[in-house]
Formats: C-alpha cells, structure tokens, sequence
C-alpha cells in the first residue's frame, strides 16, 4: 500500500480539526453537574483553546499564499502551519489566554452552584 503525502496531508487535516471539535463537543455534552472545580476548568480551557485556534485558522486564510511554490511543499508547510496553530492555541489556554476559559468557568460554577 503506497501513501502518497497527498494522502498523509489529507488524512491529517479531517482527522485533526474533526476529532478535537468532536471530543470538545461530547465534553460539553455530557453532564459537568457532578465535574470537579478542576475538570470544570480544563473543560474551559479546551474550548478557549478550540476557540483560539478557529479564530487564528482564520486569521491565517487572509494571508496571500506564493503561486510558486510547489505543492508538495505546500502541503508540508501547511502540516506545520496547523501543528504550530494547535500548539500555539493550547498553550495560550494554559497561561492566562483570552480570558474566554476563566469567564467560562465562573459562569459555569454559578450555573452548576459550585460556589
């Protein structure tokens, strides 16, 4: 079976964004009544982070790309871009981020009465 970067590329980009925005949305989903304070918090930070991450992808498209580069590199220049995107994006939600995650978890600790 030969794997072509074509397809490595391909494979990659579904699976990343689909499978973070599907684990994000069955955390949020389920029932965070019974959550501890910590798992409540880091619930927020995965959606600051999915949230971070979105808005920089988006930020990214705006930038003209060069017509002469080839498109197996583009494709590896693409694959880093969204590597250093997500890690860019989480560690952004470790630190003190947007803010999003601890306005989040406030809101979430009244709403569930965890006060």
């Amino acid at each position: 079976m030969s794997l072509t970067l074509d397809g490595i590329s391909s494979l990659y980009d579904t699976k990343s964004t689909s499978n973070s925005a599907s684990k994000l949305e069955d955390t949020l989903n389920s029932d965070l009544s019974t959550a501890t304070e910590d798992e409540l918090m880091e619930v927020c930070k995965d959606f600051e982070a999915y949230f971070t991450e979105q808005m920089l992808k988006a930020m990214q498209k705006m930038i003209p790309e060069s017509e002469s580069v080839s498109s197996s590199t583009r494709q590896l220049q693409d694959y880093y871009k969204e590597q250093m995107v997500q890690g860019l994006a989480e560690q952004s939600a470790q630190g003190e981020g947007l803010g999003l995650a601890q306005m989040l978890y406030e809101q979430m600790k009244r709403n569930y009465g965890l006060e």
